[in-house]
Formats: C-alpha cells, structure tokens, sequence
C-alpha cells in the first residue's frame, strides 16, 4: 500500500492519520486469516483465535528476525522504527510475506516523557492512537487479575484472624460441604484425597489456615499510569475495626511490571496460563513455605479475566503490512518480548516475522535467546542490532545526552575519532548474538546530521567484525528507505543457523548468573549481597534454581552503573537480591536499583495530547 512520503516529515501522528487504513478483514484475509478465526474490535483492529495454530500446524515455519539495539541514550535509538520499517520494506517493497510482531506499550510512558511506541515517521503500527492507548483491553485485564489477586492476600491475612477455630475457618470456606474446584486443587497438592466430611481438624486447618506473613509478602497492586507518589504505601487504615492491626506497607507498580504480563508473554495456551498464573508466588507463610495464588483460590478467577487477552492483536503498519500487537512485559525486572503465541501464528501465516526485543542486545535479546526462546522452542534465523552514530559518538565520550536537551555539536558534527572510540559498544553487542550462534545485520539508523564518512568507518568495522551494516532512512522514507536492509536480512536468514543457549537450566543459579555478567556484559566477576546469597539457599531449597535467569539492570550501559559508556573493563557485577517470577518461569537478580513505578516529568506529554471536538480525532500523540 503505497504512502505519500512528504519532507520535512510530519509528526508522527499527522502522519498516522493521514494514512489510508486497509479493513482488518482485508489484512488478515491477505494473510491466510478467516473471517471466523476473528474476533473483530471496529474495522482496524481484531483478536485472532489461538486454534488458527491447529489449522496451520504442518505449514512450516518462516524465518523468525528479532530486532535488538546497542546500548542506547536516553533518547531511544529507533528500535521500533526500525522494526516497522523493515517489515515495510520485506512486504510492500521486497514481496515478501513478512508480520511484525511487537510489545504493546504501558501508558504510563505515554502521558508521561516518552510518547507514543508504535514506531515513528514513516515507519509505524497504526491507529497510531488504539496502539498507544486501550488496544483491546489487554492491559486492564492484567490489571485486573493482578489487584485481584492482591486483594485475595489482605482479605485472606483478615479472615484468618477473625476465624481462629479451624472447623468455623473450614465451614466458611466450604459452606454446606460443597469443595470448589480451586480448593481441590490444594487437596491434591496437599495429599488429600477425601470429602469435607472426612476431614480431620488437622487437615482442615493445613488446608484453609495459610497463616501468611505479611513481611514476607512480595505482591503489589498496578495501575497503568505513572504515579511515583504510589510507589510506598500504607493500607488497612480504613474507617471500621476489620482492618485494625493488619496495616502494612505495600506499594503499586505499572501495571506492565506485573508478572502476569510476563506469563501473557510467555505462556503457550489457555492450559498453560491457568498452570502459569497457579504457580505465582506472592510470599511466604510464617514458617517459611511458598504461598502462592493456586493456594489462596484464585487463580480461576484470574484466568477467566485474562482469557480473551490470550489472544494476539491484529493491525497493519503505514504500508499496509500484517502486525501483531501482543503483551508488553518490563524489559528489566521481566524478558521485554512480545508474545509466544503471536510468534507461534505469524511463524505459520508469515515467510518472515520481524520481533523486537527490549532495550540492547546484552538484555533484552539475550533474554529473548535463554528464555523466550527456551520456552517457546522457536530458533531465530538472524538477528539485527540498530545502531545510530549519535549513540556510538556518546559511547566514544561524547557529552550527556538528555531528552528534552538540544544535541551538543559533538553530536551534529563530524567527529571520526569520537565515533571510532565508540564503536567498541556496537562490536560487543555483535559478539554477544554470535554467542547464540545466530547471523548479524547491523542497521545504522540515520539521522540527518550523520556524514557520510561516519557511516563508511561503521561499515568497515562492523565487517571487519564479520558482520554487515546498512545504513537506513525508514523513518523519512518508509519501506524505501530500508530496501537494502531488508535484502541484508533475507541474505543472513538463508545462513544455516548454529543456535544454543548460553546455559543449561540444570546449571547452579550462580553459575547461570556468572555466566551471563562475564560473557554477555564483560564483568571480571560478580559479588553477592547477603540478601542475594539468602534468596539463593531458599530457592534453590524450594527448586527454583532450575528456572532461566532473568538479569535486572540498567540498559544504559553494558554494566551496572548507568555512567559507564562504550565497553567497561576491569568491574564486578554487584547482586543485591534475587526475587523470583515462577509463574512466569524465571529468577530476576536485582543488580541496582529497579523502579517498578515511574514517575512523571516536570512537564509531561500529556500537556499536549486532547481531543479536537469537531473532528473526533486524537491530537497531540507523538
């Protein structure tokens, strides 16, 4: 689908609703859809029904892409961008059967500093608007299971405490004898296999008393929208007498940063999710075993709320090519991939699919790798690190860059030796994909100021290292503007593929952790806090160690510290704790501090978004 390109280009969102949208019927018959495989959300946007995988179940595979980046300033380096301008150019350009498939965004950064996520210039997801904002409801229903699921806790800590005879405790959870489904669930996790007639005082009380600490309790509640002031708070300060003696300090986080966004993620199947969401751990009982929501009762519950978000978000980019939109985890404390399951349909109806990963390729491509990958038993065919000279320039020394802040000449000059000093973060993030065995294509993301002497001095590094880079104009110029990029990636993807994980799961939580601070980020060594050494006698006491390790650190650098740029040498990777999403399937060591709450800026974006009245349409999106 042709789209008038014009210079200088417009904001992202004028661009957006300039664009003439396919029907969604339309999109999806193009790729193999049925019309009865959708569940339809206006004429744009549609669900599709996981059972399409039955149906296409002998269709073999096409090529699966993931999108990574160096590390990038604060800026972003056009990741997304470049995600829906290769897709733009392998379909409207290069005839290509491709799907994009990218995270849905939290809006909290949307109303807050950051804007709009659905890519940029010509080089977009649209409705631009549905993108940013509701979509299908997926992120309020991780809203809703995960504050369900908290105020299972606090009601459940109440309830035990004003039924301290056991036989009243039972008859209140099985009134009249009647044993619901989730409470036979604990039975027989328990052993017990009896009526409630049957059961003895004893095990009457191993069954409904949980005896929660609340210390111990790591659940939080969400909300998708940035709120510093909800990051520590004081509950049970009601105005009756129920909750007198039980106030706690808990806090919210974004609702994004909630496991279940990360089971949504990476869970395979309706089956799957029920197990995924049972298996959540929200603390301990003051004797120290694993509580989690199978044992409170409602994890049923939860599923019903998530089922329909299960299913993948159907939309097109500028040009007219399929995406899906699906699952947004944290790229930190959670994987930062799209869904398996929007992989596992696009991988059937596509003869390439074009992913992205969050952040670099030291966190958010390495988790794709080690867990996405391992959950999900598909093996990438290339991967492709979007790079920009502005960033290399900061790596190579360049002064801060902050958003909002004009650009120092550094930045909007020539400077070879600037950006030659750099190029050792860009190097490093290419070995770290050659670590999984797997192609690399190098997309340099043009700016206007680069020159075309800075991209030569990419180009013969980056082939010196082995690989290829291809410099891009996509945002100014759509598909067109990333034509060789895409002939790039098609030629990577026909290299036979040696894929491996970096690690074996049976491997110790230490030697997990130490492998990817040495090999990845290029740590001398790693020390451990008391807490983190804690965490790790009790999960591995508990059988947690066998889970993949999901690092939490800055992605501002490939080391812990924020400030150092390029590739730091001569460090050690501090790990102050260790917490563990076992719903989800992984530990994430904590190496610094993690905001799970952002906060707003002194001027934020919201500031311009509004509705013009008279024509019914967003403004002020970017």
């Amino acid at each position: 689908m042709a789209i008038k390109i014009k210079h200088p280009v417009p904001s992202d969102i004028e661009i957006a609703q300039a664009c003439k949208l396919k029907p969604i019927l339309q999109v999806a018959e193009e790729i193999g859809l049925k019309e009865k495989e959708l569940e339809l959300f206006g004429p744009y946007k549609a669900k599709v029904h996981l059972d399409v995988r039955d149906r296409l179940k002998k269709r073999k595979n096409g090529k699966y892409i993931d999108v990574t980046a160096i590390t990038p300033t604060p800026l972003g380096e056009g990741k997304t961008t470049t995600t829906c301008g290769l897709s733009q150019a392998l379909g409207a350009h290069l005839k290509q059967n491709v799907i994009t498939c990218i995270r849905q965004p939290s809006m909290g950064p949307t109303f807050g500093i950051k804007g709009g996520a659905a890519g940029g210039g010509y080089s977009q997801v649209v409705p631009m608007e549905d993108f940013n904002l509701h979509l299908t409801g997926d992120i309020h229903a991780v809203s809703a299971a995960n504050n369900l699921l908290a105020a299972a806790i606090d009601s459940r800590i109440l309830h035990e405490m004003e039924n301290p005879d056991d036989a009243k405790l039972a008859q209140a959870y099985c009134p009249d004898g009647y044993i619901a489904p989730t409470i036979r669930k604990r039975m027989a996790k328990l052993g017990i296999k009896k009526e409630f007639k049957d059961l003895t005082l004893e095990e009457k009380r191993r069954l409904f008393r949980l005896d929660i600490d609340p210390a111990a309790i790591q659940w939080q509640r969400v909300v998708d929208i940035n709120d510093r002031h909800l990051r520590r708070i004081q509950i049970n300060l009601g105005d009756d007498e129920k909750g007198k003696g039980l106030e706690r300090l808990t806090g919210y986080d974004i609702a994004v940063a909630s496991e279940i966004m990360a089971i949504l993620a990476l869970t395979t199947g309706l089956e799957d999710l029920r197990d995924r969401l049972g298996r959540i751990v929200i603390g301990t009982s003051k004797a120290g075993d694993p509580i989690t929501a199978e044992d409170l009762g409602v994890a049923g519950a939860m599923t019903v709320l998530m089922k329909d978000a299960l299913m993948p978000n159907l939309m097109q980019t500028l040009e007219g090519t399929p995406a899906f939109v699906h699952a947004g985890p944290f790229a930190n404390i959670a994987h930062g991939n799209n869904s398996i399951v929007a992989d596992q349909i696009a991988l059937k109806l596509g003869d390439y699919v074009v992913t992205e990963s969050g952040f670099g390729a030291d966190i958010g491509m390495e988790k794709f790798m080690d867990i996405k990958c391992r959950y999900s038993g598909l093996i990438p065919n290339a991967v492709v690190i979007v790079a920009t000279i502005r960033a290399l320039k900061m790596h190579g020394g360049g002064p801060r860059v902050v958003a909002g802040r004009p650009l120092d000449k550094a930045y909007t000059e020539e400077n070879l030796a600037l950006l030659e000093k750099g190029m050792g973060n860009l190097l490093k993030h290419i070995e770290n994909a050659k670590l999984f065995g797997v192609p690399v294509v190098v997309a340099i993301n043009s700016f206007k100021y680069d020159t075309k002497d800075e991209v030569k001095l990419v180009k013969r590094l980056t082939e010196e290292a082995g690989s290829v880079a291809v410099a891009c104009t996509h945002w100014m110029n759509g598909g067109k503007g990333a034509i060789e990029l895409g002939e790039a990636v098609m030629d990577a993807a026909k290299q036979k593929s040696h894929f491996e994980f970096l690690y074996p799961l049976d491997w110790s939580i230490k030697e997990k952790i130490e492998i990817i601070a040495k090999k990845v980020y290029g740590a001398d060594g790693v020390d451990y806090m008391p807490e983190a050494e804690k965490k790790i006698e009790l999960y591995t006491r508990l059988g947690f160690d066998k889970l993949p390790i999901n690092m939490a650190k800055t992605h501002l650098s490939l080391s812990h510290d924020a400030t150092l740029k390029g590739r730091p040498t001569g460090w050690r990777l501090p790990v102050r704790d260790i917490r563990a999403s076992v719903g989800a399937g992984f530990l994430y060591p904590l190496c610094g501090a993690m905001r799970t709450m952002p906060g707003l800026p002194t001027r934020p974006v919201f500031y311009d978004v509004d509705l013009d009245l008279k024509t019914g349409k967003v403004v002020g999106l970017f």
